[in-house]
C-alpha cells in the first residue's frame, strides 16, 4: 500500500486514481484525472456523505415508525450499495449502523404487527356492530315498522359501512366476507318485508278506493232529494270513515267529490231552513209573549192558580206551532223552568198532605211533647237542687227536642 496519505480513509495516486481504505487493505473507487488530488478526494468523500445521509434518513424513518417491511428492504439494498460503494469514508461504520438497524426493524415489526392486529380487531368489532344494527332492524315486526324511517336508517348504516371500508384498515378476507354476507342478508330481509308491506298496502288502498268511489256515486245520487237525502248521506259518511285509506292522492280527489255532494244537500237544507225561519218568526214572537206570561209563575205560591195558568199557556204554546230551529232550545228551556217550578208546588203539597207522613209527624210530635214535658220537670228539679251539671244537660236536651218539634211543624 502506498504511503502518501491525503486523508484517513483514502488517497489519490499520481495517475489520479482514488483509493478507499478498508481495514488493512484498500480498494480503487475511481479516477479524477482532470483535477488536483484534493479535488479528486473531495469528490469521492461527497459520495460517502451522501451514503451516510441515506443511513441517517433510514434511522429517522425507523424512529418515526415507517412500515417495517419497507425499511427492511431498504436496509438490505443499502448494505449492498455501501459494501461496494465508490466513495471515500468510514464505510465499515455505515455497515455497522445498518446491522444495528436490522435489530430495530425486528422490534418495529413486532410492534407494528401488534398494532395492526389491535387495529384490525377494533375494525372488525366496528364492522360487526354495523351488521348487528342491520340485523336488529331486519328482526322487527314488519307490520309495525315505520318504513320511511327504516329505509333512512338502513341507508345511514350502509353509508357508514362504505366509509369504514374506505377509511378503516384492511380486514382479513374471510372475516370481511362473512360480515358482508350477514349485512347483505339483513338488507335483503328488510327489502323483502318492505316490498311485501307495500304490496299489501297497495291492495288495501285499491279496496278502499273501490269502496269510496262507490260511496261517491251513491252520495251524488242523493243530490236530487235535497233535504230528504241528508239522513242517507250521514249514513254514507259513516261508511266513508270505515272504508280506510285509499292513498293520499286518491283520498283527496274522492273526498272532494263526496264532500261536494254533501255540500249540495246541506245547501238545500239551508235554503229550507231560511224559508222556515222566515215563516216561523211570527210564531217565535207569540211564544216569547207566552214566556213573559209564564215566567212569573216561578214565584207563585198558590199551586192551583199556578197549575191552571200553566195549562192554559201550554195549550196555546202547542197551538202556535214551530219556531226557527236555532230558537227551539232556548225557549223550550225557559218553559221547562216554569213547568218544574209549578210541578214542585204540587209535590210539596202532596208531601205535606200525605196521610202516612202526617201520621208519622203526629206520632213523633207527641213523643217530642212528652219528652219536652219530662225534661222541663227535670230542669226544674235540677235548679231546685242547684246541680249545675244536670241543669246544663237538661237545657241542652230540651233545646234539641224543641228544635226537632219545630222542624216537623207541630
Amino acid at each position: 500500500m502506498a504511503t502518501d496519505d491525503q486523508a484517513p480513509w483514502g488517497r489519490v495516486d499520481e495517475t489520479g486514481t482514488v483509493f478507499v481504505r478498508e481495514g488493512d487493505s484498500e480498494r480503487a473507487v475511481g479516477q479524477f484525472p482532470d483535477g488536483s488530488k484534493e479535488e479528486a478526494l473531495a469528490y469521492f468523500q461527497r459520495k460517502y456523505v451522501e451514503l451516510a445521509g441515506q443511513v441517517t434518513l433510514l434511522e429517522q424513518r425507523i424512529k418515526r415508525g415507517t412500515a417495517a417491511a419497507d425499511v427492511a428492504k431498504t436496509i438490505a439494498a443499502l448494505k449492498v450499495t455501501v459494501a461496494g460503494a465508490n466513495a471515500v469514508g468510514d464505510l465499515p461504520s455505515l455497515i455497522t449502523r445498518l446491522d444495528a438497524l436490522d435489530g430495530a426493524v425486528g422490534e418495529l415489526t413486532e410492534k407494528q404487527t401488534a398494532e395492526t392486529k389491535a387495529a384490525t380487531d377494533a375494525a372488525l368489532a366496528e364492522r360487526e356492530a354495523l351488521v348487528v344494527e342491520a340485523e336488529t332492524l331486519a328482526a322487527q315486526d314488519p307490520a309495525k315498522a315505520q318504513w320511511k324511517a327504516v329505509s333512512a336508517t338502513l341507508d345511514d348504516i350502509f353509508a357508514r359501512w362504505q366509509k369504514h371500508q374506505q377509511d378503516g384498515p384492511r380486514l382479513p378476507k374471510n372475516e370481511s366476507n362473512e360480515l358482508w354476507k350477514r349485512f347483505r342478508a339483513a338488507r335483503t330481509t328488510i327489502e323483502t318485508h318492505r316490498k311485501a308491506f307495500f304490496a299489501e298496502l297497495d291492495s288495501v288502498h285499491k279496496d278502499a278506493r273501490s269502496k269510496k268511489q262507490e260511496l261517491v256515486e251513491k252520495a251524488e245520487a242523493l243530490i236530487p232529494k235535497g233535504l230528504d237525502g241528508i239522513p242517507s248521506y250521514r249514513g254514507l259518511l259513516d261508511d266513508w270513515k270505515a272504508a280506510g285509506r285509499a292513498g293520499k292522492k286518491f283520498d283527496d280527489a274522492l273526498w272532494l267529490k263526496f264532500k261536494a255532494a254533501g255540500d249540495a244537500l246541506y245547501a238545500a237544507k239551508t235554503e229550507v231552513d231560511a224559508k222556515d225561519n222566515e215563516e216561523f218568526s211570527a210564531n217565535l214572537e207569540l211564544k216569547l209573549a207566552l214566556l213573559t206570561e209564564a215566567e212569573p209563575l216561578i214565584a207563585e205560591t198558590d199551586r192551583v192558580k199556578a197549575r191552571e195558568a200553566l195549562l192554559s199557556i201550554q195549550r196555546r204554546w202547542d197551538a202556535i206551532g214551530k219556531v226557527p230551529r236555532d230558537k227551539v232550545k232556548p225557549i223550550e228551556d225557559r218553559l221547562r223552568k216554569v213547568e218544574t217550578a209549578v210541578r214542585k208546588l204540587d209535590e210539596d203539597h202532596w208531601q205535606k198532605s200525605n196521610p202516612e207522613r202526617i201520621a208519622r209527624s203526629e206520632g213523633l210530635a207527641s213523643q217530642l211533647h212528652d219528652a219536652i214535658a219530662k225534661l222541663e220537670r227535670e230542669l226544674a228539679e235540677a235548679k231546685a237542687g242547684g246541680n249545675a251539671k244536670k241543669i246544663k244537660d237538661a237545657e241542652e236536651a230540651l233545646e234539641a227536642r224543641k228544635a226537632w218539634l219545630k222542624v216537623i211543624g207541630s
